[in-house]
């Protein structure tokens, strides 16, 4: 039977997604050690996502198999007995056998978060970034136009090895003035590794003064991480959701990746 999960997690002391074997404080390996002791058997876990250190998700999805059919509430209920209380599991759903976690998302929702008040949010420091310096939201407004739609965004990618292609599709960058507080939400059909703290603190870097909107352009087109500015903290960064086809019954044996 596969399942589908939703998921939350506060990211500050973990290592990431991803399972690592010289770590045990990793979203997947945790998931995977609770499913092979409810199973009896190795369950593997397929993340849409792979989140760094210290990212946060409000709506991470995941997918697996388990040979018992389970209900899915008591299933959602038993692993939140187990799991840690920074780790929630919010929903389960039986999927047809072909669905796939990441190979069928069809995009991701993240949010930055970066802190403006004149004081500390020292209740949400784990999770937006304090920035000093005063920030125009318009001239933030203004670089994000040209990094929306279908682009080379090499320049915004840490994997200096990168061998795939580097073009990606951002649907939208939206920036939201709240009291004390603005957050860069961005919607996009897949992310390089690093890329949304990378253009936030390109982002950042316009509404400080410090690059004028126009120059993400040139940014872009020189293909150089150099040009872009600094790797944005992971801390206030959050996967907020995941798309996907709402139609399960297009998915068929004759499907192939």
């Amino acid at each position: 039977m596969n399942y589908k999960l939703t998921l939350a997690y506060d990211g500050s002391r973990y290592d990431g997604w991803q399972r690592q074997g010289n770590t045990s404080k990793t979203i997947q390996g945790k998931l995977e050690a609770l499913l092979t002791r409810l199973e009896g058997r190795a369950v593997e876990v397929h993340g849409a996502g792979r989140t760094d250190a210290g990212v946060h998700a409000r709506g991470q999805v995941c997918s697996f198999h388990l040979s018992q059919d389970w209900d899915e509430e008591e299933l959602r209920d038993i692993m939140n007995g187990y799991l840690p209380g920074d780790i929630a599991v919010l929903a389960v759903e039986k999927v047809p056998e072909r669905f796939h976690a990441r190979l069928r998302a069809k995009g991701k929702t993240y949010c930055y978060r970066i802190d403006t008040g004149q004081v500390s949010n020292i209740f949400e420091r784990n999770y937006m970034y304090r920035h000093e310096k005063e920030l125009s939201a318009e001239r933030m407004r203004q670089a994000a136009a040209y990094l929306t739609g279908t682009h080379d965004f090499k320049s915004f990618c840490s994997n200096r090895h990168m061998k795939k292609s580097t073009i990606r599709t951002l649907m939208s960058i939206d920036i939201e003035t709240l009291e004390n507080e603005i957050q860069i939400i961005y919607h996009g059909r897949g992310f390089l590794y690093n890329m949304v703290r990378i253009l936030t603190g390109t982002l950042i870097e316009a509404g400080e003064g410090s690059r004028t909107p126009e120059s993400m352009k040139e940014v872009l087109e020189s293909r150089d991480r150099q040009q872009a500015g600094f790797t944005a903290p992971a801390r206030g960064l959050i996967l907020c959701s995941v798309d996907y086809e709402s139609d399960y019954a297009r998915m068929n044996d004759n499907y192939s990746v």
